[in-house]
C-alpha cells in the first residue's frame, strides 16, 4: 500500500549542439553522471563529458554545456564516421562506466568496441579501439557483475567477451533454437484452467486452450534486437526476430548454452527486461485494443500479463515503441514510451502505476532508462535535449494517527484512480479498497487533512479537493468532489508533492525548469474552493520534500536543511539543522517536546515553545531521531502521540515513548522478555495505526495485509481511559486483549479507589465486577510485567531487566495475604462497601470469597440472612459459592456457624451423597446447643473452639482431659482464670508438658510460680540458669542437703566450661557457693581474666598462690595465642594472592577460565591437536565478546531447577573447591570470616599481654603484641586488596552486553551467581583498632 514519492529531481538541460545519445550512471560518486553526445549524420564525432549535479547560476553556458545547477567537464571526443554503407551515422548502443578503473566502454553499432580512459598510465591511449565487428553490432550489454559483455552482431552471433575484451563464447542464432525447449504449459492464470461452471466444462475441453499463438510479429515490429541479464549475471535473455517470421526470446547461461526459448506469442515487441529477481522476463505485447505487458519464465513458458492503460490514440503515437526496464531491487519496473516513462509496482499479484514521468516534447525513440546500480529508486532518463535525474522513496499516503481521528484511512495510487480504505472499519485487502476515486488524469501524489477527512489529490495539471465527512455511514460513501484547481503553467513547471497544513490549507511542492524547487500555497475558502495564495516560497535546489509528524506544523527539507512552515505559511528555523543529505533521505516524521525555561518568539514571530524532533529513515535502514541513531536495521516506522513504531529486518515490532531522543529507551530483540517488542512475519511493514483501535496494520512482501494488537499499544489506550476515569473501555480493552486487569488498580491506585462507585456505575453488569474480582492478585503489574511499557527514566546503572527481576524479588517476599492491608482485601472491601446487594448479590459473594484468606464466613451469614428474607435468592447465592470455591470446604465453614440449616442447603447444593450428611445432621439436630457446638467444632477439628463450649458446660473434669489430649494449656489457662484451683491444675500439667517437649526455661518459671522448687532448680540447669538454678535450690521445703547443694554446684562449674566457655561464671560459684578460692582464681586464668584472678587470690590472702596459679595459665594462653596469630597469616598468606591470581584470569581470558577453550587445556600457550569431527564450540556457553555476554547465553533456559539440584550446588558452594568456579566466592568470605576472628580476639590479647607485663614476662608480652601487630596490618593490607578502597563489587558482570542480566532459577542460579561474580559480594568487613598496651611506645 506504498506510493512511490518525489524526493529528488534535477533536470538538466542540454545546450550542446549534439543530441545527448547515452548516460550512465558513476556508482563511485554521488551525483554524478557519464554522457555520450552523437554522433549525427550532419557531425560524426562523440563527444563524452562527465556532468555533476552543483550550485551554479541558473544561466546556461555553452562552455559548461548544461545549463541549470549542473556543471560538466568534457572527458574526451573523438570522430566516429559510419563504418557500414546502410548506417546513415553510428550509433551508441552501450555505454558503461568501469568506476574501479576509471575507464568507459562505449559499443557502437558500426562494430566499433572504446574504452575511453580518465587519466591514462603512462603507455596507455586515452581512447582505444580495443576490437571491432565487421559486419556491424544489433545491441550490447555488460552482465552487472561487469565482468562480461554480451553482444549480438547484425548475423545473428552471439558473443561474450571478458573484461579485458577477450572472445570467451561465440554461438550462433539459428531457426534450430526454437526446438531447444518443449513446452508443456500448465495453465498458470488461464482462461481454460479457471472454474465456470458444469455447463461450461460440459461444452468444451478444459484442456485444450481457446487459441493458440503462432508467433506472428507485431505491426509496430522494428526488427531491433534487445539483451537483458538476470540480477545475478547467471544467465542473459535476447529478444530477436527469427527468420524475419517470429520473435523470440532466447536464454542463454554464462558459459553460453542455450538454455530456453520463449513460446509463441502473437504480437510480441522488442523490449525486454528481466526481473533482477531471476523469476520473471518482461516483454510487449500488442492487440488490437491493448498493450500487455507479458512475462515469460526462463524455461520460456508465459506467466502473466498486465495490461497498460492506453487510448487507441496513445497506442499509435506515444506507444509505438516500448522499453522497458527493472530496477535493481525489482520492485519498480520502467515503461518507456516516446513521451513519457512509467513507473509500475507488483503487490498482491496487481500492478499499480505510480507514476509518470511527462517528457517535454515526443522523441523518436523511448526515452532511455539507466536506474542505479546501488540505491534502487534512483532513476536516469535520457532525452535527446536534456538530462532528468530522478529519485523516490517509498511511502504510505495515511490519515491522521490522532484519536479520535484515527480511522487509518489509507490511500494507494493506480494510475488515475485513488484507492481509499478505513483500516479501522474495515480491513479490505489490496489491490481492492472500500471506495475508488477516479480523476481522469494519471496521479502524483495525494495527502489527507490532519484533522478532519479532507483528501487533496494531486495531477501533473490540476488539484481536486474531496470531502469524506460521513465516512462512517452504511452503506459506503463517496467522498464528495468540492473543488478543483488547475495549473496555467504545467509546460514548464512539475507538481512534486502535495501536504496539508491545517484542513483548510495545503502546499504544492513543483519544481520549474529555470529557478528549481518551490512551494506554491493554497487555501480554501469559505465555499470549499481552492484558490492560490498571494506567498509562495522559493529555494535554489533539487532535493526537497515535505514530511510532517502527528499533529505537528510542516516540515520542509532541502538540500540538508530544515525550514519549519506554520499555519499562516510562515518559515522558521526552531533550531540547528538537523542532519544532512545522508540521514534524511527516506521516510521522515517529526515530532514536539516541551521546553522548560523562558521561550522568546523568533524572527518570524513564532513562539518557540516546543522543541521539534526530527525523525528519519535512511536508505541503510538506520533510524535517526535529531542525531542520535535508534535501530541500524529498520525497515518501516510510523510515530504516534506517544510512541515511536518500527521494524526491523529481525522481523520484530517496536515501540519506543516519545521523550528527547537523549533519553530514548530501545527495547531488545527480546519479544518473550519485553512487552514493547513482538515477533512479526518476515518482511512485514507497517502500513497504519489506529491508537483508539489498539491497532498496527502490516503488509507483507506480496502484498496481503494483517491487523496486530501489540500489548504495548493497547496498554497505551488502557492508560489513557484510565486517566480519563473512562473504566469501561478500559476493562473492555483487557478483556478482549488479555491484559491483566490488576493495571484497572495498578496504574492509578489512588484515584481507583476514590473512584469505585464510578468503576461499577460504569461496569453496570456484576459478570465483569466478578470477572475483575477473580483475576486480583497482590503484584502490582504496572512496576512488574508492564513496566517497560510506561516512560521511565533511565538509571545507567540499572537494566530494565534486572530492575524487573529485583522488583518482582521484592514482590515475591512481602506476603500480605494475611493482613487487612493487602491490595486485594482494600479492593474487595471498597467494593463491598459500594456494591448494592438488591442488584449485586451475585457480586457480593464474589468480593467475599477473592479475599485473601477468603472471607467465607461473611459470605455465609450473608447467605443465612437471605434464607430470612428470600429463599430463591439464597438459593442463587450458595449455587454462587459452590461455584466460587470447593464444596467440602464451602460445607465445613457452613458448619463451623453451627446453623444446620445452612449447613442442609449448602449440602444439598454440593450434590453431596445424602447418605454421608442427613444422619450426622440429624444426630447434631437432637443436641442441646452447648452439646452440638462442641460435636461440630471437635468433628472440624477447631479444638479451642470445642474447649470453650465444654467450659461453657461447666464439664471440668472432661474439659481437663480434653486439654491434655490436644494441649490446649494456654486457652484452658486463659478460660479459668477466676478459678485458683484449675488454674494450679492447668499450670502444673502446662509445666509438665514443657518439660517433656524440651522447653525447660519456661516449664522451671511455670515450677517456680506454683513454689514448687524441687522441680524447677533442674529445669534451670537444663537452660544453662546457673542463678535461677542455685536460688531455686536454696529455697527448696524441705532444703538439700549440702552435699547434694555442692554436687549441683559442681555439676554447673563443668557444664559451663565444657559446654559454654563461660569460665566468669563459673569462677563466681566456685568462690560464692563452693569457697574454693584456688579453683576460682584457675577458671578466671583459663579464661584470661588475669586481673580478676591476682585481686581474688590477694583478696583472701593466698598471695603465695600467685606464682603457681598464674604464672602457668599465662604461658599457656600465651603459647594459645602465638599459634592462632601464626595460623591467621599463614591464611592470609595463601588466599589473598590466590583471590588476585583468580580475578585476574577472569579478566584476561573468560572463556578459558570457566572452562570454554579447548586449547587452554594445554597450558599457557600449549597447542592441542583436535580432531576434525569435534566442534570446538562449548556446549553450554557461546562464544560472544566478552564473559557477560556468554554467560547470559550460557543460561538462556533453565535446566536444572529442582531443588535436590539447587541444594548440591550450595554444597559445592559451600565447600569452595579449588579450581571450580566457586572457589573465588569461598576464599572472599574466608577472609572476611578471618578479620572477623581476629576482631573477636583483641580483647584477650590484651588482657593476655597485661598479665604477661604485671609478672614480668617482658620477651613474651613483646613478642604478643608485635604479632598482634602484624597480623592487624596483614589483615588491613588483605582487606585492601580484596575489596579495594570504595570499589563496588556489585557491578562486576551484573548485566551482559545487551543489558540482559536476568538471574536464572534453581541450581544453574546458584552457578551463575558465581560465574558473575555475585558470589564475591561479601560485605567489606571492618577491622577494629588494636592499640596494644602502650608500655613500649
Amino acid at each position: 500500500m506504498k506510493n512511490l514519492q518525489y524526493i529528488a529531481y534535477d533536470e538538466i538541460i542540454s545546450l550542446n549542439e549534439l543530441p545527448l545519445t547515452a548516460a550512465a550512471w558513476d556508482s563511485a560518486s554521488e551525483n554524478t553522471q557519464i554522457c555520450a553526445f552523437g554522433p549525427t549524420s550532419s557531425k560524426a564525432v562523440i563527444e563524452l563529458r562527465k556532468v555533476t549535479k552543483s550550485s551554479l547560476s541558473q544561466d546556461g553556458d555553452a562552455s559548461n554545456g548544461f545549463s541549470t545547477t549542473a556543471s560538466s567537464s568534457i572527458i574526451t571526443s573523438w570522430d566516429a564516421p559510419s563504418p557500414l554503407a546502410d548506417l546513415p551515422c553510428d550509433n551508441v548502443l552501450s555505454l558503461q562506466y568501469l568506476s574501479d578503473v576509471g575507464s568507459v566502454s562505449l559499443v557502437l553499432a558500426g562494430g566499433d568496441l572504446v574504452i575511453v580512459r580518465e587519466n591514462p598510465l603512462p603507455g596507455e591511449e586515452k581512447i582505444e579501439i580495443v576490437g571491432s565487428v565487421d559486419v556491424g553490432i544489433s545491441a550490447a550489454s555488460w552482465s552487472p557483475d561487469e565482468e562480461l559483455l554480451a553482444i549480438v552482431t547484425r548475423s545473428n552471433t552471439l558473443l561474450y567477451m571478458t573484461r579485458d575484451f577477450e572472445s570467451v563464447s561465440e554461438v550462433s542464432l539459428t531457426s534450430e533454437d526454437l526446438k531447444a525447449s518443449k513446452h508443456v504449459s500448465v495453465g498458470w492464470g488461464k482462461k481454460e484452467t479457471q472454474f465456470q461452471g458444469k455447463r461450461a466444462k460440459a461444452l468444451r475441453d478444459p484442456t485444450m486452450p481457446e487459441t493458440i499463438d503462432e508467433g506472428k510479429t507485431s505491426p509496430f515490429e522494428d526488427g531491433a534486437t534487445t539483451i537483458s541479464w538476470r540480477g545475478d549475471g547467471a544467465f542473459v535473455a535476447i529478444n530477436s526476430i527469427v527468420d524475419n517470421d517470429r520473435r523470440a526470446i532466447r536464454v542463454f547461461s554464462r558459459e553460453g548454452a542455450l538454455d530456453g526459448v520463449s513460446e509463441p506469442v502473437d504480437n510480441l515487441e522488442s523490449a525486454l527486461s528481466w526481473r533482477p529477481a531471476g523469476n520473471l522476463i518482461a516483454s510487449i505485447q500488442r492487440y488490437g485494443s491493448r498493450i500487455d505487458v507479458v512475462f515469460f519464465e526462463r524455461n520460456g513458458l508465459r506467466h502473466g500479463q498486465f495490461e497498460l492503460r492506453l487510448s487507441e490514440d496513445e497506442m499509435k503515437s506515444a506507444a509505438s515503441n516500448i522499453s522497458l526496464s527493472w530496477n535493481i531491487d525489482s520492485t519498480v519496473l520502467a515503461v518507456s514510451f516516446l513521451d513519457r516513462v512509467q513507473l509500475w509496482t507488483m503487490g498482491n499479484y496487481h500492478y499499480y502505476l505510480k507514476q509518470e514521468i511527462s517528457l517535454p516534447k515526443a522523441l523518436q525513440a523511448p526515452c532511455s532508462v539507466r536506474w542505479h546500480p546501488e540505491k534502487p529508486l534512483s532513476i536516469l532518463l535520457e532525452a535527446t535535449d536534456r538530462l532528468i535525474v530522478l529519485e523516490y522513496s517509498f511511502s504510505v499516503s495515511r490519515g491522521p494517527v490522532i484519536t479520535p481521528e484515527d480511522f487509518g484511512i489509507t490511500a494507494v495510487i493506480d494510475g488515475d484512480r485513488l484507492k481509499l480504505t478505513p483500516l479501522r472499519l474495515t480491513g479490505i485487502p489490496p489491490p481492492m479498497s472500500l471506495v475508488e476515486l477516479g480523476v481522469g488524469e494519471n496521479i502524483v501524489d495525494c495527502a489527507i487533512s490532519p484533522y478532519r477527512q479532507r483528501i487533496a489529490v494531486l495531477t501533473h495539471k490540476a488539484v481536486y479537493y474531496y470531502n469524506w465527512d460521513k465516512i462512517l455511514q452504511m452503506p459506503k460513501s463517496q467522498p464528495s468532489l468540492m473543488s478543483r484547481l488547475n495549473f496555467t503553467d504545467v509546460e514548464h513547471c512539475h507538481n512534486r508533492q502535495i501536504m496539508f497544513v491545517n484542513d483548510e490549507s495545503f502546499v504544492v511542492l513543483r519544481h520549474n525548469e529555470t529557478t528549481g524547487s518551490y512551494i506554491q500555497c493554497l487555501e480554501v475558502d469559505a465555499e470549499g474552493q481552492i484558490k492560490f495564495h498571494d506567498r509562495s516560497i522559493s529555494q535554489k535546489g533539487s532535493n526537497s520534500y515535505l514530511f510532517t509528524g502527528p499533529g505537528q506544523a510542516l516540515i520542509w527539507w532541502y538540500d540538508g536543511d530544515l525550514r519549519y512552515l506554520d499555519h499562516h505559511f510562515q518559515t522558521y528555523v526552531p533550531h540547528a539543522a538537523h542532519g544532512n543529505e545522508a540521514t534524511l533521505h527516506a521516510s521522515v516524521f517529526g515530532y514536539n517536546l516541551p521546553v522548560e525555561g523562558p521561550h522568546e518568539p523568533n524572527g518570524s514571530g513564532v513562539d518557540q515553545n516546543e522543541r521539534q524532533v526530527v525523525v528519519s529513515l535512511t536508505r541503510q535502514g538506520h533510524l535517526i531521531a535529531d542525531r542520535r541513531r535508534i535501530a541500524a536495521n529498520c525497515t518501516s516506522f510510523i510515530l504516534t502521540q506517544n510512541h515511536m513504531i518500527f521494524t526491523t529486518s529481525q522481523h520484530l515490532l517496536k515501540f519506543v515513548h516519545l521523550t528527547a531522543p537523549e533519553s530514548m529507551d530501545v527495547p531488545g530483540d527480546t519479544p518473550e522478555q519485553d512487552e514493547r517488542c513482538r515477533s512479526i512475519e518476515r518482511g512485514a511493514q507497517v502500513v497504519n495505526v489506529m491508537p483508539s483501535a489498539y491497532a498496527v496494520v502490516l503488509q507483507m512482501p506480496r502484498g496481503n495485509l494483517e491487523t496486530v494488537y501489540p500489548r504495548a499499544l493497547v496498554l497505551a489506550g488502557i492508560r489513557k481511559h484510565i486517566d480519563e476515569r473512562d473504566y469501561r473501555k478500559a476493562y473492555v480493552a483487557c478483556r478482549n486483549h488479555q491484559v491483566d486487569m490488576n493495571i484497572l488498580h495498578d496504574y492509578r491506585a489512588d484515584q481507583f479507589m476514590s473512584s469505585v462507585a464510578l468503576f461499577v456505575e460504569q461496569l453496570r453488569k456484576g459478570e465483569r465486577i466478578d470477572d475483575f474480582l477473580s483475576k486480583l492478585k497482590e503484584e502490582d503489574v504496572s512496576k512488574t510485567l508492564y513496566r517497560d511499557t510506561m516512560p521511565q527514566p533511565k538509571d545507567p546503572n540499572i537494566s530494565s531487566a534486572n530492575a524487573i527481576n529485583s522488583t518482582a524479588e521484592v514482590a515475591d517476599k512481602s506476603d500480605p495475604l494475611l493482613t487487612a492491608s493487602s491490595k486485594v482485601n482494600q479492593i474487595c472491601s471498597a467494593l463491598l462497601s459500594t456494591l448494592d446487594p438488591s442488584k449485586y448479590l451475585q457480586s457480593i459473594i464474589t468480593a467475599h470469597v477473592c479475599k485473601r484468606p477468603p472471607d467465607l464466613e461473611a459470605g455465609l451469614n450473608l447467605v443465612s440472612d437471605l434464607m430470612k428474607s428470600s429463599p430463591p435468592e439464597a438459593e442463587s447465592a450458595i449455587s454462587h459459592l459452590c461455584f466460587l470455591t470447593d464444596p467440602n470446604t464451602l460445607y465445613t465453614s457452613s458448619l463451623s456457624l453451627h446453623n444446620l440449616e445452612l449447613t442442609l442447603l449448602v449440602a444439598q447444593q454440593s450434590q453431596r451423597d445424602p447418605r454421608e450428611y442427613v444422619p450426622h445432621l440429624r444426630h447434631l439436630h437432637s443436641l442441646p446447643p452447648l452439646r452440638r457446638a462442641f460435636e461440630i467444632d471437635d468433628s472440624l477439628g477447631y479444638h479451642t473452639k470445642a474447649l470453650t463450649s465444654l467450659h461453657a458446660l461447666s464439664v471440668h473434669d472432661e474439659a481437663e482431659t480434653y486439654t491434655l489430649k490436644h494441649s490446649l494449656y494456654t486457652t484452658a489457662l486463659f478460660l479459668y482464670k477466676y478459678s485458683p484451683h484449675h488454674i494450679s491444675t492447668f499450670t502444673r500439667h502446662y509445666a509438665s508438658h514443657l518439660a517433656s517437649t524440651s522447653i525447660p526455661l519456661r516449664a522451671a518459671i511455670l515450677y517456680e510460680s506454683l513454689c514448687d522448687h524441687n522441680n524447677a532448680y533442674p529445669l534451670y540447669a537444663l537452660a544453662h540458669r546457673w542463678r535461677e538454678s542455685l536460688s531455686s535450690a536454696l529455697l527448696t521445703s524441705p532444703p538439700l542437703p549440702p552435699d547434694q547443694l555442692r554436687s549441683h554446684a559442681q555439676s554447673l562449674i563443668t557444664t559451663l566450661t565444657e559446654e559454654t566457655r563461660d569460665f566468669s561464671s563459673a569462677a563466681t560459684i566456685a568462690s560464692d557457693h563452693l569457697h574454693d578460692i584456688p579453683l576460682s582464681a584457675t577458671l578466671l586464668c583459663r579464661g584470661s581474666y588475669f586481673t580478676t584472678a591476682i585481686h581474688l587470690l590477694a583478696l583472701h590472702n593466698l598471695s603465695s598462690s600467685i606464682p603457681t596459679i598464674i604464672d602457668p595459665g599465662l604461658t599457656d594462653k600465651f603459647a594459645d595465642l602465638t599459634d592462632l596469630l601464626a595460623d591467621c597469616r599463614a591464611q592470609l598468606a595463601v588466599q589473598v594472592p590466590r583471590i588476585l591470581e583468580l580475578r585476574r584470569k577472569r579478566a584476561e581470558d573468560p572463556l578459558a577460565f570457566f572452562g570454554g577453550d579447548p586449547s587452554s587445556l594445554g597450558g599457557p600457550g600449549a597447542e592441542t591437536d583436535i580432531p576434525d569431527n569435534l566442534s570446538l564450540a562449548p556446549t553450554d556457553a557461546s562464544t560472544r565478546t566478552g564473559l557477560t555476554g556468554t554467560l547470559a547465553t550460557r543460561y538462556s533456559s533453565a535446566s536444572r531447577q529442582t531443588s535436590r539440584s539447587k541444594r548440591r550446588e550450595e554444597r559445592k558452594k559451600a565447600r569452595g573447591k579449588k579450581g571450580s568456579v566457586y572457589e573465588a566466592g569461598y576464599l572472599v568470605a574466608s577472609v572476611a570470616r578471618l578479620v572477623e576472628r581476629v576482631n573477636g580476639v583483641g580483647e584477650e590479647v590484651t588482657r593476655v599481654v597485661e598479665g604477661l607485663w604485671r609478672r614480668g614476662m617482658r620477651e613474651r608480652a613483646g613478642a604478643l603484641e608485635e604479632g598482634m601487630k602484624s597480623l592487624v596490618g596483614a589483615c588491613e593490607k588483605g582487606v585492601e586488596e580484596v575489596w579495594g578502597e570504595g570499589e563496588d563489587r556489585g557491578e562486576v558482570g551484573a548485566e551482559d552486553l545487551n543489558g540482559e542480566g536476568k538471574r536464572p532459577p534453581g541450581a544453574d542460579g546458584v552457578q551463575w551467581d558465581a560465574e558473575m561474580g555475585r558470589d564475591e559480594l561479601t560485605p567489606r568487613p571492618v577491622i577494629n583498632k588494636w592499640e596494644g598496651s602502650g608500655i613500649m611506645d
